[in-house]
């Protein structure tokens, strides 16, 4: 499968943040370099399972021994508070996303890939299917994917903003635990109280 890989080896930011308001916000992974500024969007969850996934690569290292100097907590100095770097435009919506370790440079690899909708999914299925009837080779999708390497520390601290940015978010509700609306919220009522 052919790729189109938007990617960044040495960003000087890599970070997730929102648009909108706490209830309809959107989130992005953003990376920059120099002018040359990259904005995907993904759902909430992944962004969790990203910050997650990163803690627990690096968790992994150190346990192994920690031959790589990973730090415990995002060092000092490494926290990036600010806010997306505007316009963001988003190239596209974040569909599968992989995680890996390149110990050569000693940086956490994040690859997220352009999510195809149901119509693009159709036509490539349908493309196969009659480049096969007719006996051709099918054309080859083109995977889009954003791809950016980041060194250890920075990767801490891109973990913990992340998990700052999601706790950003509704306020939960102290009996449901469901995110609670500015303009209201209805509590399922507990079973408990039933």
């Amino acid at each position: 499968m052919a790729a189109l890989v938007h990617g960044f080896d040495w960003p000087d930011r890599f970070v997730t943040g929102t648009v909108g308001e706490p209830g309809a916000r959107t989130f992005y992974l953003q990376a920059e370099e120099g002018r040359r500024v990259v904005s995907v969007a993904l759902e909430k969850q992944q962004s969790a399972a990203l910050a997650d996934g990163v803690d627990a690569v690096l968790d992994q290292l150190m346990a192994d021994g920690n031959p790589y100097g990973i730090p415990a907590q995002a060092p000092a100095g490494l926290a990036d508070d600010g806010p997306l770097t505007e316009p963001v435009e988003e190239l596209f919506r974040v569909g599968d996303m992989r995680l890996s370790w390149d110990a050569s440079t000693h940086q956490i690899v994040v690859q997220a890939m352009r999510l195809r909708t149901d119509e693009e999914e159709a036509t490539l299925a349908e493309a196969g299917e009659l480049a096969a009837l007719a006996g051709l080779a099918g054309e080859e999708p083109v995977e889009e994917m954003f791809v950016v390497r980041i060194p250890v520390g920075a990767a801490r601290a891109f973990a913990a903003r992340t998990r700052s940015v999601i706790a950003q978010g509704r306020p939960l509700c102290p009996i449901c635990e469901e995110p609670m609306d500015p303009a209201g919220h209805i509590c399922p009522v507990p079973d408990e109280l039933e």
